[in-house]
């Protein structure tokens, strides 16, 4: 692994970490429904951008991660984040090519499904979440995808 790669793979684990605490940092009870999906817009980044950095296997061991710190059933944002970022890799040669609003566009199907398969997890598990809680962090993220592109291209560099 050359410098250069070697920064790169630095710069790409510390903003997956960074993305990881974000996504548990404490929020004002108003606005937890709203928050967004940090790490699969970091994980979307960086498989857009470095496709042969990013995979399955990282996404699928960030899920896991994330899955001890929310205490959530073992296995379920990993399937979650590991279908995101096989969908984006699927699509990375045409998502380059749109302009950022319409990758937003894109991104709100493919997070829209990410999210349907934790609903449909939680609700075989037992539980019956609002759909609210499932909805709200697809819209928010994909309006904060073109800001959190821009702002990783520039900390890419």
């Amino acid at each position: 692994m050359g410098r250069s790669a070697s920064k790169i793979a630095l710069v790409m684990w510390f903003t997956l970490l960074v993305a990881l605490l974000l996504s548990v940092v404490p929020m004002p009870e108003h606005l937890e429904m709203a928050r967004p999906l940090w790490l699969a817009l970091v994980l979307t980044f960086w498989a857009l951008n470095y496709p042969h950095y990013m995979g399955l296997l990282s996404a699928w061991s960030l899920g896991i991660a994330q899955d001890v710190l929310y205490g959530t059933p073992f296995g379920q944002h990993a399937l979650a984040l590991t279908l995101v970022v096989f969908l984006v890799l699927t699509l990375q040669q045409r998502l380059k090519l749109f302009p950022l609003w319409q990758q937003s566009i894109a991104l709100l199907v493919i997070y829209g499904l990410a999210q349907l398969v934790l609903l449909w997890l939680s609700a075989l598990s037992g539980m019956h979440p609002e759909l609210n809680y499932y909805a709200m962090p697809v819209l928010v993220s994909c309006l904060l995808w073109p800001w959190l592109y821009l702002l990783l291209i520039n900390v890419k560099r």
